[in-house]
């Protein structure tokens, strides 16, 4: 009797170790059929057009939660601002940068930017001018009831997704002498320069800035400018690019914003001649119509609109 209910019992033991087994298999299987139909993170990237404006600069970046442009191009070429901002299917505007209060960067700030676009909040160099566009500009501000900020070296904006905005210049003596009058102003010693970063990716940022602010800036902050991509000061002039400048960014690409056949002559032989001696890959608006830099914070490409880099 004893020996039957032992083979009983083991029996029972052993149809029970098969079935926790098989529901072992069943678990698993299902957590693998779950992991596999889980949707692939979707991957992030960022977007930076230099837009063809003519003479001026306006440059639009998208990052993954926010749209962020940099200058408003000039006066008499709003509707190219138009077009190229309608073409990129801008709806908001979350945070523009006006470099310094020239007319070829502030242009279009009233006619179009804040005439046609939700815009959330503004920046500028924080320091007052006596031109019309940028008493306009300030009037608008206060009616629409957006939010100004004036940019000092050390700042550093959120753009979302992992993007920032590093500002290099203007320094905060600079600022703080500036903002008591209007008199005595160098605006584009007085530009907004700031580095864009996200991930391993950098670019440089540099509105009109001459050698004048250059210097201070390369014995301030040295390598720490290094970028991989340039947007060429003052369209290219040969008042900005500086040796010493260009060595602290060691870029690999420059990106220079201009008008064809303009009366400047920019970009100017001898800043070409310095780009093309660090063999950089130029591109230029005049020439290659808007350039689109693409990147996911590690690798990234540059694809102008026509035509190819020299």
């Amino acid at each position: 009797m004893k020996k039957k209910l032992s083979i009983v019992m083991m029996a029972l033991l052993t149809i029970s170790l098969l079935l926790t087994g098989c529901g072992s298999k069943a678990a698993e299987h299902n957590s693998g059929a779950a992991s596999q139909s889980a949707p692939a993170e979707t991957a992030k990237e960022m977007t930076v057009k230099m837009l063809n404006v003519g003479q001026g600069d306006a440059i639009l970046i998208e990052t993954p939660e926010q749209t962020v442009l940099i200058d408003t191009s000039d006066l008499d070429e709003q509707e190219k601002l138009r077009a190229e901002l309608k073409k990129a299917g801008i709806k908001r505007i979350d945070k523009l940068i006006l470099t310094h209060p020239h007319a070829d960067h502030i242009g279009g700030v009233e006619g179009v930017v804040l005439k046609d676009y939700e815009v959330g909040e503004v920046y500028d160099n924080g320091m007052p001018s006596k031109s019309k566009i940028y008493t306009r500009y300030m009037k608008l501000l206060k009616q629409k009831n957006i939010k100004r900020h004036g940019l000092t070296a050390g700042d550093e904006l959120d753009f979302g997704g992992g993007v920032k905005f590093k500002v290099f210049a203007p320094e905060k003596s600079v600022v703080e002498k500036g903002s008591k009058t209007t008199e005595g102003h160098d605006p584009n010693n007085e530009s907004v320069v700031g580095q864009l970063i996200f991930g391993d990716f950098t670019m440089m940022f540099t509105g009109d800035a001459e050698k004048a602010e250059e210097e201070p800036m390369v014995h301030a902050y040295g390598n720490n400018l290094k970028s991989k991509i340039l947007k060429a000061g003052h369209h290219g002039s040969k008042t900005s690019s500086s040796a010493a400048f260009l060595k602290a960014v060691s870029p690999e690409a420059v990106l220079i914003s201009c008008g064809a056949g303009n009366d400047y002559g920019h970009p100017h032989a001898q800043t070409m001649k310095r780009y093309q001696m660090m063999k950089l890959k130029i591109f230029e608006t005049d020439k290659n119509g808007t350039i689109t830099v693409k990147t996911d914070g590690k690798d990234y490409s540059i694809v102008p609109e026509t035509g190819d880099a020299q």
